[in-house]
């Protein structure tokens, strides 16, 4: 379980995030949508732990560990995982070795055997396939050069080699076409699980057309202003971010 209490963050002396509160349950699906400039993504970026985000205040547990006192590694060792809105490149790194790399240093943390090349590639194919995506991917440096979509498509198969038990997907439906769309929501939900939480962040109602979420919340100005089951996504998408305030929805 996630849960976020009081949580205020600054950048560059503005508070982004004002006291805000957040509880992501095991085996549920929340979907966080706001407007530009709410602060969703600094959300995901103080989660995974982004040293240029101030937390002032608040707290930040995942199954009852304090991650704010946690690293950007001892966070994803502990079962998080950013699927980021900007996913950065890696030049001279090579895809394969770096998925391999870290989840090496998953297995090593569960007391399990650590696997090579050979074996991370057998396993790997299957998960491109069900992305549909080429081996080719794997050869090149890590984003150097993918297109918005491949991009994504690389995030995805990272959470699939990781298998992480709290997932961050930060506008993950962005850059993507409709069948791509279609691919990854498969994918996300095939981690439906009862010991794993998910949280997906978006501008729009689409991707939740194909994974249906637990709850829904709306962030405005740093905070979640209202939150509900499914229904409040449809509203949302009718009305607008300026009348779901007005219409007090």
């Amino acid at each position: 379980m996630l849960t976020i209490q009081d949580l205020t963050v600054m950048m560059h002396e503005k508070v982004i995030i004002n006291q805000l509160n957040l509880t992501l349950p095991k085996g549920e699906v929340h979907a966080l949508m706001g407007p530009n400039g709410s602060g969703k993504s600094t959300l995901a970026n103080v989660l995974a732990g982004n040293p240029l985000y101030q937390v002032q205040s608040g707290t930040v547990h995942l199954d009852n560990q304090n991650i704010l006192a946690m690293t950007p590694e001892q966070r994803s060792l502990n079962g998080l995982f950013l699927a980021m809105q900007y996913p950065v490149a890696l030049p001279g790194v090579a895809n394969s070795y770096f998925m391999m790399s870290a989840l090496n240093a998953h297995l090593k943390k569960q007391g399990k055997q650590e696997i090579d090349s050979f074996e991370f590639l057998q396993q790997i194919k299957t998960k491109l396939k069900l992305l549909n995506i080429p081996e080719s991917l794997l050869h090149r440096a890590v984003n150097e050069g993918f297109s918005g979509g491949e991009k994504k498509c690389n995030e995805i198969l990272q959470l699939l080699v990781l298998q992480p038990n709290c997932i961050i997907l930060d506008e993950v439906d962005s850059g993507l076409d409709v069948d791509l769309i279609k691919n990854v929501a498969k994918v996300i939900n095939s981690f439906r699980d009862p010991n794993r939480s998910i949280l997906i962040i978006t501008h729009y109602q689409r991707l939740l057309n194909y994974i249906e979420p637990s709850r829904v919340h709306i962030m405005l100005n740093g905070q979640i202003v209202k939150s509900g089951d499914k229904s409040l996504a449809l509203k949302l998408d009718d009305v607008g971010y300026e009348g779901l305030a007005q219409k007090g929805l």
